[in-house]
Parts: C-alpha cells; structure tokens; sequence
C-alpha cells in the first residue's frame, strides 16, 4: 500500500525541497514532471513541489511513499533539514486545521483561514489551537482529534 503526503513549508524555494526531502526520506525523490514511471527504482519517491499563495507557500506533495516512513518523523526530518516549520493536514474535517511541525521535532495543531485562488489554497491568520479560543471549546471538532487542543508532542512520540 502506497501513501499520498500533502504538506506545506514556510518561505523555501522548491528547489531546496528535493535534496533535503530526499535526506529526511533516506530514498530518491524525482521530480514529478521528470519521473517515467517505466524507469523509477522501487524505492523512489515522487513528488511536486509548487509554490501557492498565502503562508506556508512552498506545497510538497509526495505520491507513491512506501510502506514503514512515518509521515510525522519524516515531516519533522524536513523541518530540522530545511530549518522552517512546516504543517500538514490533521484527522478533523476541519479544512483550516493542521499540524504545525516545527524544525525542534514539535508538533502542534494550528488553525488557518482557507481560501481558495485561482493559483490554489491561501493559508492566512495563523493561530494556535487552543481552549482559550472560543472555536477550540465545547463540541467543535478540534476534540474529535487524536491532537487536542492546547498539546505539544514531540515528533517521536507522534510516530
């Protein structure tokens, strides 16, 4: 079974992206746009890497991941690599809500305002995940998540 990553880094240009994804993955990342799928090694990753507007611009998408990476060491590893934050999308339904992964290996969940453009997704208006929101209290989905408001994990321990 193969897996699809979607996540998102603060100001790095994609071409930064491929060496340092290809060191946290510990396997070959090609380029989508260069990859023949006649010729990719068994233990190839591909990926896209695009810049869209907002936050967290810089969009990797990562396809065909195999079987024993974990998505949130792997993330942390890009993190520490690139040394920016970066975040992906969390367990809710919740489109505004991810997971802030920082370059120390700390995970947290984040709310975002979403929009869509004509040149994708907009992240804006970064804020934490916290009970002292009111949109974090009571019965909103943020409780539905294995990351409760308000908790800091360590990219280990989330594995």
């Amino acid at each position: 079974m193969t897996e699809l990553w979607s996540w998102r880094i603060d100001r790095v240009r994609p071409v930064e992206v491929y060496p340092a994804l290809a060191e946290a993955l510990g396997r070959v990342v090609m380029p989508l746009a260069a990859a023949d799928p006649s010729r990719l090694p068994a233990y190839a990753v591909i990926c896209d890497v695009w810049q869209a507007p907002g936050e967290f611009a810089t969009v990797v998408d990562c396809y065909g991941v195999p079987e024993g990476l974990g998505e949130h060491t792997s993330v942390a590893a890009l993190a520490r690599l690139l040394d920016r934050p970066c975040v992906l999308r969390d367990d809710t339904l919740d489109a505004g809500r991810h997971l802030l992964v920082t370059p120390d290996g700390t995970i947290r969940p984040v709310h975002f305002e979403v929009r869509e453009t004509d040149d994708g997704e907009q992240l804006t208006d970064q804020r934490l995940c916290t009970l002292s929101h009111p949109g974090c209290r009571g019965w909103s989905q943020c409780h539905r998540s294995r990351w409760a408001p308000d908790s800091v994990v360590p990219a280990l321990a989330a594995a």
